[in-house]
Formats: structure tokens, sequence, C-alpha cells
């Protein structure tokens, strides 16, 4: 009976120690590390390398078939709109419009009769149609061989650059086969591909510019021509922009270029908080905020628009500047926690060991 009692009593003793380190562990406050949260900056800026090309690349051809005759394009270059470029020997053409005049003159005469015996009323109104008809018909064939004859000669359809000769003279090519390859002369364009990150922020762009190590300390404008709606196997998307005529010297096409797009700046405030801080729940980024008034700590959804090479990330929404976040034990938390936050390390006490 003695062995009965004392087993109870150990139980009870041990339930009771139980209990109360329950109790201890229940009411005690955990220690965090937190961080303030700075401002970084209104609007802000992204880089992107990217390439000079030609604004426009043209193939020159002929409209008609034939040997070439001459070409006077020198590659390299620099040519006016309807600068003469290369010519097809006229000579078949020119006989071909010779023997379309002469039948043109001669059908003209008749139709001057006819129209002069019509209006006597020698000549019945089938016959003075059918006269009509055929000179209308032969009108339009002098024309289109007079164009043949003109389409001999290959103009300069912009100012530009001659950039290769296809064809050298004696060479017979077929109508629209390229003969010279040019480049339109102006500002040149700029392409770069960009995350969907950025892409979706599409419409906060502001201003863009580019940088070349050819030309050190200078800035060209730029502006936006267009961005690809679809990403490539990259997942990236295609910009391309226009270089603003700001200076003689520009970029050539081949360069490479360091572009800058700055954001829209609408007085809105980024801020950075360290990465450590970030958790992410299932729909969005958050963060634990530390109320030092209540000692505690609660959830704060937020919108992550970068993350930065010293460790910290930028934020555009859901925080102010001068709060507190936990940047130690963050998925250990739980909501309303009374939590004690330590001191930081100062810079004379390396590690926290004093």
């Amino acid at each position: 009976m003695k062995m009965k009692k004392s087993t109870i009593i150990a139980c009870c003793l041990v339930l009771l120690v139980g209990c109360r380190e329950n109790h201890q562990a229940s009411n005690e406050v955990r220690s965090i590390k937190a961080d303030t949260v700075r401002v970084y900056g209104l609007a802000g800026s992204i880089h992107f390398p990217g390439k000079v090309t030609a604004s426009s690349d043209i193939n020159l051809a002929f409209r008609v078939a034939g040997p070439i005759g001459r070409v006077y394009a020198r590659v390299g270059a620099h040519v006016k709109k309807g600068d003469l470029l290369a010519q097809i020997d006229p000579r078949d053409y020119e006989l071909q419009l010779a023997a379309t005049e002469a039948e043109y003159n001669r059908i003209k005469a008749e139709v001057d009769r006819i129209t002069e015996l019509h209006e006597k009323g020698s000549v019945t109104p089938n016959d003075y149609d059918k006269a009509r008809y055929g000179y209308q018909q032969i009108a339009a064939k002098l024309h289109a061989h007079r164009n043949a004859l003109q389409d001999t000669r290959l103009l300069a359809p912009v100012d530009g650059y001659i950039q290769q000769r296809l064809f050298e003279p004696g060479e017979t090519v077929g109508a629209g086969t390229p003969v010279i390859s040019m480049i339109a002369a102006g500002s040149g364009e700029v392409e770069i591909n960009i995350p969907s990150a950025d892409y979706i922020r599409r419409e906060q762009f502001a201003d863009y510019y580019c940088r070349a190590e050819i030309f050190p300390g200078n800035t060209f404008p730029l502006e936006l021509i267009g961005i690809t709606p679809k990403a490539n196997a990259n997942q990236l998307y295609t910009m391309r922009l226009r270089m603003k005529k700001s200076t003689d010297e520009l970029p050539g096409p081949g360069m490479s270029v360091m572009v800058t797009i700055q954001f829209q700046n609408e007085g809105t405030q980024t801020f950075s908080i360290p990465l450590s801080a970030i958790y992410e729940s299932p729909n969005n980024s958050t963060v634990w905020v530390y109320d030092p008034v209540t000692e505690t700590v609660a959830t704060r959804e937020i919108t992550l628009t970068e993350i930065l090479k010293d460790g910290r990330a930028v934020v555009s929404a859901g925080l102010q500047a001068g709060e507190l976040v936990v940047t130690a034990g963050i998925h250990s938390l739980k909501e309303g926690q009374k939590v004690k936050l330590l001191p930081p390390v100062t810079v004379t006490n390396v590690g926290g060991m004093l």
C-alpha cells in the first residue's frame, strides 16, 4: 500500500513539474533581430546592354530584267536620294519603245480621221468606238514601255551609304533581284532585351538614354519605338529604341552601348530592407514588422521590385521609412507574438561578445 502511494506522489510531482515548465515555455519572450526600413529613392532606373543597328537596311532591285551595263555605286560611298546607282543595258528597251511609238502615231492618225468622219455622220458609232478603244490601248502600252526604259536606271530612294554591290557589269539579273544593298542615313536604332519583371512595368518607363565606350562622358538620348509583346526562348522581351539627333557624332551600327531606362517620378518612394527579412507566402512577398510600443510582431505584405548586390531588396509598397522588420528567425514567429528586440551590435563589439 505504501508502495502505491509513493508511486502516485511521484507521478503527481512529474506532472506538476511538466506543467510548470510548459507554462514557463508559453510565457517565454522570444528575442529577435530587426533592421530599419530605409529610403532607397524616388522612381529609379535600370540598365541593359544593347547594340546599335541601322535604322533601315535597303536592298535595291531593278523592276525590269536584263544585263547590267554599269554600276556607279561604290561600297561605303554616301549617296543622295535620286542618285544613279546602276543601269541595265537599255538597248532592247529603246527598240521596244521606238516600235510602240510608231504604232501609237499610226493609230492616233487613224483615230483623228475616223473622229472627223464620225462628226459628219459618215462612220457608224460601232466603228468609232473600236477606233477610240484601240487608241486607249496603244496609249497605255506606250506609257508602260516608257516606264520600262526609265526602270533600266536604278536610283537611290533615300540618302544613305552603299553597303554592298551584289552584281557587277555584264551579269544578267531578273526583275526584283537585289543588286545593291544600302543603309539609310539618319539616326540608328538600339536593341535591348528586358526580363518579364521589367516588361510588366513598361507603363512606368519615362526616359531613355545610352552610353558608348567609344564616346566617353557622352550620353545619347533615345526614344521608344516599341517592345515585342512575346518573350523569346530566354524569356526576354526585345525592346527597340531610336537615337535622337543630338550631336553630329553618334554610335554607329554594330557598336555596343549601355542603355538606361528611367521610371516615372511620381513622388512615390521606394525603400530598402535586408533580403533576409523577406519570406514568400503562397501569393506574395511578406515580412514581419516589429511594433516597439506593444513589443509584438505582425505580418505585412510588400511589393518587391529589385534585389540589390549588397544583400538588400527594394520595396515599392507595404512599408514606411523608419519601421523595423525582423531579419532572423522569421519562419518561427506567430502573428501578434510578444518578442524582445536585441540591441544592435556596435562597431567595437564585433560578434556581440561583450
